[in-house]
């Protein structure tokens, strides 16, 4: 019996040991610029029909979680429509007109009433602390809303 604990014990431990790994692995991943936000759509250059404007994100190299399980090494997105993009040591503010939080994990937003012109997107993403991740994982595109 003795034996057995002492088995469970070690295999705790690795386990343990593996997921403090994460957070790691992560920021070496984000160092080497591994880390990457797309904006697939609307692409860069489209004319696109309004007034709703659907957006769909990608990220690769890090995990898109709900910033409410505070998990080391995910992130989650924000869009910037016609915004510049905050101060990226402070956490990204609620509240702004233009800065829309996915904190649920969304991969996909759709803004409603978007004027007719040109436009800019700025997806980035963001720790569970909403600050910015380190470096910069930003996408900028500029797209046409047509009437």
């Amino acid at each position: 019996m003795s034996r057995m604990r002492t088995l469970a014990a070690g295999v705790g431990f690795v386990a343990v040991v593996a997921a403090g790994f994460g957070a790691p692995v992560a920021a070496a991943q984000q160092a080497a610029g591994l880390v990457r936000v797309r904006i697939v759509e609307p692409k860069g250059g489209d004319s696109v029909k309004g007034p709703s404007i659907h957006v769909v994100l990608q990220a690769q190299g890090v995990e898109i979680a709900p910033a409410a399980e505070h998990r080391a090494g995910t992130a989650h997105h924000h869009l910037f429509l016609d915004t510049d993009l905050t101060a990226p040591d402070g956490a990204v503010p609620v509240g702004v007109p233009g800065i829309v939080h996915l904190g649920k994990g969304q991969t996909e937003y759709t803004f409603e009433a978007v004027a007719p012109g040109v436009h800019r997107l700025i997806a980035l993403l963001a720790d569970p602390n909403h600050i910015p991740l380190k470096p910069l994982v930003a996408d900028t595109v500029r797209f046409v809303v047509k009437p």
